[in-house]
């Protein structure tokens, strides 16, 4: 895929933002911008939630949406896991509801994740975020016979802090920080593919999360981790991220190249931390970008992509 051949669509999408990532009239006057996929959100349900792991009297979900027709007795059909941002702290799986609705339209079984948020009461770290990422690959891949799903054929996608925790699945090794007491750590957490979305790819202080995270920010910091192995990746990221910076981003890509692994990246020029969910253009136009790298990597049929934003009022959001 060449990647670099889509700047062009998501450029000419960019009126919001400008080359060198500073606002322009349009966008100076959103003062506080409008995550436009939340009213879209707001209308879907998914088809069940599974639970996959129950920590003494609470469980987390798996809410999963089925493609049309399933049959989970005789399917195989690719699995889509699709991961909430909020720093670790806020969100839930109705952020993504969205993009979990367009990846079941298109045929594959699609999950957006619960996972723990960081509680000091509680004892809730992002190594417990992270934890319940790779518990949840490890569920799904233990449970393809009677989930319906190809268990060499599990995508992983997240924005922002999820986007941590869907490199989590990956780049860390096993080991009591990262992997649950009571998994099964025969069975891989490591994703088939990987899609994340302005990742938090690196903790240290130049990056995010170290404050969060605490002395032990090394040990959850993917560029620290780089290795050979790693599923195909493809990261999307827009240079004027002031939160995740871009040039962590880049980095990891290069670093993950000179491992030789299969990294690749979409570049949005300007655009602010997770600049696709404040504006229906950007969110077809990744879609796209996510829509292409899902087939050549044959996790999706070949037929046209539809771009259809499936119950948006357009006059409510393209006004925001």
């Amino acid at each position: 895929m060449k990647i670099n051949s889509r700047l062009a669509v998501l450029f000419l999408c960019a009126f919001s933002v400008s080359v060198s990532g500073r606002p322009n009239t349009f966008a100076q006057s959103q003062a506080r911008p409008t995550r436009v996929l939340q009213p879209l959100a707001a209308k879907l349900e998914p088809s069940r939630k599974v639970v996959y792991k129950s920590l003494g009297r609470r469980d987390l979900e798996l809410h999963v949406f089925e493609p049309e027709g399933h049959d989970p007795a005789t399917d195989r059909r690719p699995c889509f896991l699709i991961i909430h941002g909020g720093g670790w702290t806020g969100g839930e799986p109705r952020v993504f509801y969205t993009i979990a609705d367009h990846y079941a339209k298109k045929g594959m079984l699609a999950i957006s994740l619960q996972y723990r948020l960081i509680d000091a009461k509680a004892g809730v770290t992002v190594f417990d975020c992270v934890k319940d990422g790779r518990s949840a690959v490890r569920w799904l891949r233990a449970h393809a016979p009677t989930l319906g799903i190809d268990p060499k054929r599990i995508a992983v996608s997240g924005g922002s802090a999820g986007g941590h925790v869907a490199l989590g699945t990956a780049v860390f090794e096993n080991g009591p920080d990262v992997d649950e007491s009571t998994d099964d750590l025969s069975v891989s957490c490591v994703p088939d593919l990987l899609i994340p979305l302005n990742p938090v790819i690196d903790t240290s202080e130049d990056g995010y999360g170290q404050g969060k995270i605490g002395d032990r920010w090394r040990a959850l910091s993917p560029l620290h981790h780089v290795k050979r192995g790693l599923p195909p990746m493809l990261i999307c990221h827009s240079t004027g991220d002031t939160v995740t910076p871009y040039v962590g981003a880049a980095r990891f890509v290069e670093l993950s190249k000179a491992a030789g692994n299969d990294c690749q990246m979409f570049t949005f020029e300007g655009g602010r931390h997770g600049w696709f969910i404040f504006n229906l253009d950007h969110y077809a136009a990744v879609l796209r970008v996510m829509d292409d790298y899902l087939k050549e990597q044959n996790f999706l049929s070949r037929e046209p992509a539809s771009t259809e934003i499936r119950g948006a009022d357009a006059a409510d959001t393209q006004s925001n």
